[in-house]
């Protein structure tokens, strides 16, 4: 791949500088950053912190403490919150520039690691598949805005937008991670895993605004190949806060669960 979201400019300790491309824009402003490279970025540095060979990070929380600046530098750090020999904690925080020029605390992801071994014989995944890649659809979707995220992916659908059951889609990132680093399968599932809550919305987009504030990703398996698939619904309560909650795929089955806290509110005039 030529495409990356970031590109690493140097490491001071245990932070590590990037700088940011168009893809890592969001569709609902240039302005600020899609919320999947984030959580790919962050899982990355969570995965490379006190690395052990026989380890797997199972579940990981991103939280998006704001708007994350699409524009000037990015810094992101980690560090080991709970040491142990079967279940670990680690940490990332990313920094952006403020409107005082000044970085702060954009982002942060927590992720629980545990020791792995042999359970092959156990395997049970009980979740509904979706449809085959074969039978997903390419749309479009490049063509209704300026080059940002969506131009990264090829995203295949199952179902149409806003239909009466959940969402479903296969996606797979056509740019890197990081400029010159190849992807590992955890990276590759959280640079997608975000668009559940665009997979699994019934609202107009016109209409209303429903942004996600953090993802929570429970993992069973590590995933395997190219392509993520989702299944998404969004559930709507009285007071403009809402939840969607999904499950992952590979081509060859269930892999894990997302869920992710959605704030809905109208959309402002148009002057």
């Amino acid at each position: 791949m030529s495409d990356s979201y970031y590109e690493l400019v140097d490491v001071d300790g245990q932070r590590e500088r990037f700088t940011c491309t168009d893809l890592v824009r969001s569709t609902w402003s240039a302005r600020i950053q899609h919320g999947a490279p984030v959580s790919a970025l962050l899982s990355r540095a969570l995965e490379r912190c006190a690395q052990r060979e026989d380890t797997r990070l199972t579940r990981v929380v991103v939280d998006l403490l704001g708007g994350v600046p699409a524009d000037g530098e990015i810094w992101v750090s980690s560090r080991l919150e709970r040491s142990g020999k079967q279940i670990e904690l680690v940490s990332a925080e990313m920094l952006g520039v403020g409107p005082d020029g000044q970085p702060r605390a954009v982002a942060r992801a927590t992720g629980w690691r545990m020791q792995t071994l042999d359970t092959a014989t156990l395997v049970h995944a009980p979740a509904e598949p979706i449809p085959p890649l074969a039978q997903a659809e390419a749309r479009d979707m490049r063509k209704d805005w300026d080059r940002n995220y969506v131009h990264s992916l090829d995203w295949r659908w199952l179902t149409s937008p806003l239909n009466d059951g959940p969402g479903m889609s296969w996606l797979k990132p056509l740019a890197d991670l990081v400029k010159g680093e190849t992807m590992t399968p955890l990276q590759r599932l959280f640079s997608v895993a975000d668009c559940a809550n665009g997979l699994g919305n019934k609202l107009d987009i016109r209409k209303w605004t429903f942004l996600n504030t953090d993802l929570t990703v429970h993992i069973h398996r590590v995933p395997d190949g190219e392509w993520t698939g989702i299944r998404a619904e969004t559930s709507y309560g009285p007071d403009g806060v809402g939840a969607t909650l999904g499950t992952l795929y590979d081509e060859r089955g269930a892999i894990g669960a997302i869920a992710q806290s959605v704030l809905m509110r109208p959309q402002p005039p148009r002057k």
